[in-house]
C-alpha cells in the first residue's frame, strides 16, 4: 500500500444527483465528511498515485464513486448497487430513532443495549461495503465505518 501519507483522501465531493436538503441533513453530511477527512487510509487498488478526490454520486439507487489523484486525474469509477446496504440502513436507522427516545426515559442499562445494537448494525454496514469494494478500493475498518456514516447521511430524510 501506498504511504499513509498518499493512501487517503483529501476530498469528498457530493455530486448535485444527490440533491441538497434541510439545513440540519446539510449539517450531518458536512460532519460526516469531515469525520471521513480527518483520518482515513483508502486508495483504489492497484494505484500509487494519491492522496485521492472521492466524487458520490447517486444514479439509479446506486451509488457511484469517483477516484481522482490530487491534481484531479481520474483514477477509477465505481458503481456500487445499494440493494446490499438498504435493509442495514434501514434497520440502523430505527435502532438510531429508538436510541434517541430512550435517552429521554430509559434506563442506563436499556440505553447501553440499544447503543450495541446500533454499532453492532454500523459495523455490519460497514463490513459489507468493504466486502462490496473489495478488490476495487483498499480502506482500513475505521474508513468503512466512516464512509458507511456518510452514506446512511445520504439517504437520511430527516
Amino acid at each position: 500500500m501506498a504511504s499513509g501519507e498518499l493512501a487517503r483522501l483529501i476530498d469528498v465531493e457530493l455530486d448535485a444527483s444527490i440533491g441538497r436538503s434541510t439545513p440540519d441533513i446539510e449539517h450531518e453530511r458536512a460532519v460526516a465528511i469531515f469525520d471521513l477527512l480527518e483520518e482515513n487510509s483508502f486508495r483504489p487498488a492497484g494505484d500509487e498515485q494519491g492522496p485521492y478526490r472521492l466524487r458520490l454520486a447517486l444514479i439509479d439507487s446506486k451509488l457511484v464513486l469517483t477516484i481522482s489523484n490530487h491534481d484531479g486525474a481520474e483514477v477509477a469509477t465505481h458503481v456500487l448497487s445499494l440493494t446490499p446496504l438498504r435493509r442495514i440502513v434501514k434497520d440502523y436507522y430505527l435502532v438510531c430513532e429508538s436510541y434517541y427516545q430512550a435517552i429521554r426515559s430509559a434506563t442506563p442499562s436499556h440505553i447501553e443495549a440499544i447503543d450495541m445494537g446500533r454499532r453492532g448494525l454500523h459495523d455490519e454496514g460497514s463490513q459489507t461495503l468493504m466486502d462490496r469494494l473489495s478488490g476495487k478500493v483498499e480502506m482500513d475498518f475505521h474508513t468503512a465505518r466512516r464512509l458507511f456514516t456518510l452514506i446512511c447521511v445520504l439517504h437520511w430524510r430527516g
